[in-house]
């Protein structure tokens, strides 16, 4: 049995069968069993959270360390240190003494000291006529160099764990950047599919992780967001190969027609200014190869009709019978709310002729929608045209925008 390390404290503090157990629970050292000091207590700090202690109880430690004469703890040299709280106060950066002795008390629970106290409760030594230290009343710093392995083991776990939280912090922030630029790419790029739910999942995976997650939740975040991407990479993985299939029909002679003949202008009434406007678009330079004429294409990006007017529900109410069926019936709403706008037709049509007539008419009822916080919307319709005609716009973030918006009841008027 082992009960040298059982001893009860001085006056009004109280024992308790806690504490005893931990105090038989320290075994002595083997003989001759030496350890750095500052190495423990560098593992002490390291496991502190696992210990129970706090960081004015770790300088409470290093301060009763440096009483300790020598540079490793040696059973043979004595272990107990006897400070006044006068001198430990100093040491520990002018920690108050009720601060004290709440904290020695605190290591001595988590096992890290033992208290010797004397008869009187008072901290001394007695020594022999050549000096040396018979016996000693204070601090004992046995449980340090007795679980110097065990502490050594616990802060290399912690650092670990840290090393694993840290991974998986790093593959969370990867996995939620391919996923968020993946969505955004496949709604820019017209893809099929449904973004709107996969945003949806994003989001919801996102929203529930808190400020400070632990690693079980970045785990379950982490393991959600993989199978996202994944589902993700399997839409596009399904357009891309329909691309491939319909260009290996287009080269074996399988023309595809478009079946709308009508062109934006069939869907305004004309004037003579606009037929003057109608007339310049048909005088369009022409390129020239083999002494053949060939028109400039027209860059033509239709989203899902069914995602615009999820997105853009307001422009339904100026359609047929207040409702909008096909891309015909849209289009012809959007130039009634170019006209109520006051948008000129020369600004429409050069919009038509820079992001296509579907994309011009998604854009007109973004307008629509945002038209309580823009001053002048043919000004912003211009602007907007001349970043398409450098490539720099983009019509995929500003729906999902407003999607978001529409979905969430959010939607602000005023």
């Amino acid at each position: 049995m082992h009960t040298g390390h059982v001893t009860t404290p001085f006056g009004r503090r109280s024992m308790s069968l806690a504490l005893v157990t931990t105090q038989m629970a320290i075994e002595s050292p083997c003989e001759g069993t030496q350890v750095e000091k500052w190495k423990v207590f560098r593992d002490v700090c390291e496991a502190r959270q696992r210990l129970g202690v706090q960081d004015r109880a770790l300088a409470v430690l290093d301060a009763l360390l440096t009483f300790y004469p020598h540079g490793e703890l040696d059973a043979s040299h004595g272990l107990v240190v006897f400070p006044s709280n006068a001198q430990l106060s100093v040491r520990a950066h002018g920690i108050t003494e009720s601060t004290l002795r709440r904290h020695l008390a605190a290591l001595v629970d988590a096992g890290l000291i033992l208290r010797r106290d004397s008869p009187n409760g008072k901290r001394y030594a007695h020594r022999s006529r050549d000096g040396h230290i018979e016996q000693a009343y204070g601090f004992d710093l046995t449980p340090l160099l007795a679980r110097a392995g065990e502490l050594a083991q616990i802060a290399q776990d912690v650092a670990s764990e840290r090393m694993r939280f840290r991974r998986l912090k790093e593959a969370l922030t990867i996995c939620r950047r391919d996923v968020r630029k993946l969505i955004s790419a496949a709604v820019e790029e017209g893809a099929t599919g449904d973004w709107a739910k996969a945003e949806e999942a994003y989001i919801s995976i996102v929203s529930r992780l808190p400020r400070s997650p632990d690693g079980t939740q970045l785990d379950t975040a982490l393991n959600q967001m993989r199978l996202l991407r994944e589902n993700v990479v399997n839409m596009l993985e399904m357009q891309l190969k329909s691309r491939i299939v319909r260009g290996n029909a287009i080269q074996y002679g399988c023309h595809i027609q478009n079946s709308n003949t009508e062109s934006i202008n069939e869907l305004e009434p004309s004037s003579r200014k606009e037929q003057g406007g109608q007339a310049a678009a048909k005088d369009q330079p022409r390129s020239k190869s083999n002494g053949r004429e060939k028109a400039k294409p027209e860059s033509v990006k239709a989203f899902p009709l069914g995602m615009v007017l999820r997105s853009c529900p307001q422009i339904a109410d100026y359609g047929s019978g207040g409702c909008i069926e096909n891309w015909r019936e849209f289009m012809k709403a959007a130039v009634v709310v170019r006209s109520m706008l006051g948008v000129t037709p020369s600004a429409y049509e050069e919009a038509c002729a820079a992001m296509g007539p579907e994309n011009a008419a998604v854009t007109m009822a973004y307008i629509l929608e945002r038209s309580n916080f823009i001053t002048s919307a043919g000004g912003y319709l211009r602007d907007l045209t001349r970043r398409a005609e450098r490539g720099e716009f983009s019509l995929g973030p500003m729906l999902m925008s407003l999607m978001k918006v529409s979905d969430s009841g959010g939607r602000k008027t005023a």
